[in-house]
């Protein structure tokens, strides 16, 4: 009987892999991968053990949740050590509840290395505290998958407008305009600082400013697209500067 150990990548730096992920993927003989993990981070991996590559690209090739989970059990059945590896942490927004589940369900013995989530990695890199002394007390981290009028949408967007702590959106590039739109319909005010930060970690990461209610159409006309964090509120702000990468 092998094993899964579901490792989180963080925001794309290697750097910022933890060395007990970097120490499972030495060790695996299979990996399972996602599309937004940094590539420099599979060097650690064995040239004798086999990379699977699972990538969900949007509006591109997709392999499906249960293929992927088939794959985890089917290989550690077989008696390898598998790493699933993923962007950013496996238990904020990456589906890894659902493979560890799959896995106990086989029988096949599972544990979880977390990852830098980009949902607090990604604002800091760009210099933006997710919270900061005297503007906010906390901060909420929520999905822009899909829009808040959509039949899916768990989140009550006008409570959250009114929760006076920062937000965060991760996978919300598409959604962003409907998403302030709820945001300011909730009450909060259209003048809230608010910012997109596109690629953290990697050389071609890139900031854009505004507000909550302007965010949309400047994330648009600077052409940003996923993978890419919204952060709204006074911490925008809190910095004077954003600083160098790395730093």
């Amino acid at each position: 009987m092998g094993d899964v150990v579901l490792v989180g990548a963080g925001p794309g730096d290697p750097d910022l892999m933890t060395v007990g992920g970097l120490r499972a993927l030495a060790e695996a003989d299979v990996v399972v991968t996602d599309r937004l993990v940094p590539l420099a981070a599979l060097d650690a991996v064995r040239p004798d053990a086999q990379v699977v590559d699972v990538a969900k690209i949007p509006g591109g090739r997709s392999t499906g949740q249960d293929a992927i989970d088939a794959l985890l059990v089917e290989h550690a059945l077989a008696g390898r050590r598998v790493v699933r590896l993923k962007g950013g942490d496996p238990f904020v927004f990456g589906r890894g509840g659902e493979e560890a589940i799959a896995c106990v369900r086989a029988g096949v013995p599972v544990r979880v290395l977390p990852g830098v989530t980009s949902s607090v990695s990604g604002p800091a890199l760009a210099g933006i505290p997710v919270t900061h002394r005297g503007l906010t007390q906390g901060f909420t981290v929520v999905s822009g998958h899909v829009p808040p009028d959509h039949p899916d949408s768990t989140v009550d967007w006008k409570a959250l407008a009114s929760t006076g702590t920062t937000i965060v959106v991760l996978m919300g590039v598409r959604t962003l305009g409907a998403i302030a739109e709820a945001l300011v319909g909730g009450g909060l005010d259209p003048d809230t600082p608010a910012a997109v930060v596109a690629d953290a970690g990697l050389p071609s990461q890139r900031r854009v400013d505004g507000t909550v209610a302007t965010i949309a159409r400047v994330a648009a006309d600077a052409g940003i697209g996923a993978p890419a964090v919204t952060v709204v509120g006074r911490v925008v702000e809190a910095l004077p500067l954003e600083p160098a990468p790395g730093v």
